[in-house]
């Protein structure tokens, strides 16, 4: 189902529960861009399945800043039903989780956005199918129940602390070279800030940063801890992450990139803006004019935006040269190594129990020989490869039960080596892998 008929149909639903069919759509579009926040390409696409091609890609940020305590709670309006008591809240729910999975289908997303997407749609469903009214849920008090139409305003999650989201970084499979720098370049920004508490002279330190690596190494999950991080300091106040790349900054003609571009900047005030194979901006006028405004915006931020910048080691040497505002603010590089064969096996299997898989340890040997078959260039997808294998194995894993009518939770739950590749094919993998991923 495409946005459009998620929400189309999330509209019928609300008419038949007596919600106001404009507000039902404007929550339903807002909950769609906060799942899709991370979504490459997602903005483009969400404007026009909102019917607002050209609108800027503000407007998409700001949904989705707007909603994102709903990727954990439930909507407003669904939760309104359930005080009501509206026969129609279970309809609701369900319609809202095929916004999201409406939403998953804006750009590729990966698994980690599909498996959080999962999680939103099952909160939505849950609001419903929770305990009964006038029950208290275990070791809590017993809330007063909210009169006929009250808006409902679930607050959003406590910010993690420092030690959590530093815990989350060491948790990370491999990237020993990225955990040491963005730990010693914590501890440098802590101790400027005590300095500066203490009323010392302080140096100025770029908090900026430079992300080099290949594909799918963990940057933008490394982006946003970044992002917790620095608000765990106290150097940002929102601590979000704001994933961009050119075809969000650039306009189609000279004048109106920079208005994109700070309206872009706009919704990543607080947090990270995490600009994706930036290099893409030192093509043509289009893309100086947005890297002029960036740093005219970094500037006036400087107090409360970070910018991250990814890409490719030799492409972002060029692109930093193309601007002296460029290279003075991001005086600190993180490189992100390829994963070895044991890492992958690793992201593998995690990305596996993540999803209610286990491998066998003959499917894990399988991998890793896999692994070790392939070309290690710039169109090597890293973790990105682990995630494409393990969804050809659920895929081979499906078929190899079509016989069996009632598999046990044992047999849905392993794979196997055959479900990576027969072992006579495994010489043939490379090809096999690359038509395929």
């Amino acid at each position: 189902m495409t946005l459009p008929d998620a929400l189309d149909t999330l509209a019928q639903t609300g008419a038949a529960a007596g919600l106001d069919e404009a507000a039902v759509r404007d929550e339903g579009a807002r909950l769609a861009a906060a799942v899709a926040e991370s979504v490459p390409g997602a903005a483009a696409a969400w404007l026009t399945a909102v019917g607002s091609p050209d609108a800027t890609y503000g407007a998409f940020f700001s949904a989705a800043s707007s909603a994102r305590r709903w990727r954990s709670a439930p909507t407003d309006l669904l939760a309104g039903l359930v005080a009501d008591g509206s026969a129609h809240a279970e309809a609701y729910a369900t319609a809202l989780a095929g916004v999201v999975s409406a939403a998953c289908d804006l750009g590729p997303a990966e698994i980690d956005v599909i498996a959080r997407a999962s999680a939103t749609a099952a909160v939505q469903r849950a609001a419903v199918g929770g305990p009964p009214q006038g029950t208290p849920l275990p070791g809590t008090a017993q809330a007063a129940t909210p009169p006929p139409g009250t808006t409902f305003h679930p607050e959003e999650k406590p910010a993690k602390t420092l030690e959590e989201l530093l815990a989350e970084l060491d948790a990370l499979v491999g990237l020993s070279r990225v955990k040491a720098e963005i730990r010693q370049q914590t501890q440098l920004l802590r101790i400027e800030k005590l300095r500066t508490e203490a009323g010392l002279t302080a140096p100025t330190l770029t908090r900026h940063l430079v992300f080099l690596g290949n594909p799918g190494t963990g940057k933008t999950t490394v982006a946003r801890l970044v992002a917790g991080i620095y608000q765990a300091l106290g150097l940002l106040t929102k601590g979000h992450l704001v994933e961009v790349d050119r075809s969000e900054l650039v306009a189609g003609y000279l004048g109106q990139t920079a208005v994109k571009t700070s309206e872009v900047v706009a919704t990543a005030l607080g947090g990270v803006l995490f600009v994706d194979e930036a290099y893409g901006l030192a093509e043509d006028q289009y893309g100086a004019e947005a890297v002029n405004t960036l740093v005219k915006d970094m500037e006036d931020h400087r107090d409360d935006l970070v910018v991250i910048v990814a890409g490719y080691p030799g492409p972002m040497a060029t692109f930093l040269a193309t601007n002296p505002g460029l290279e003075s603010r991001f005086s600190t590089t993180v490189e992100f190594d390829d994963y070895t064969d044991a890492e992958l096996r690793e992201i593998f299997a995690r990305t596996a129990a993540k999803a209610d898989f286990e491998p066998t340890p003959e499917c894990l040997t399988r991998f890793e020989e896999l692994a070790s078959l392939q070309i290690r260039d710039e169109g090597f997808g890293n973790g990105r490869y682990a995630r494409n294998v393990l969804d050809q194995a659920i895929t081979r894993h499906a078929w190899r039960l079509r016989d069996v009518e009632q598999p046990t939770v044992e047999q849905l739950r392993l794979l196997l080596p055959d479900d990576l590749v027969p072992e006579s094919d495994v010489a043939a993998v490379p090809d096999h892998i690359e038509e395929s991923a």
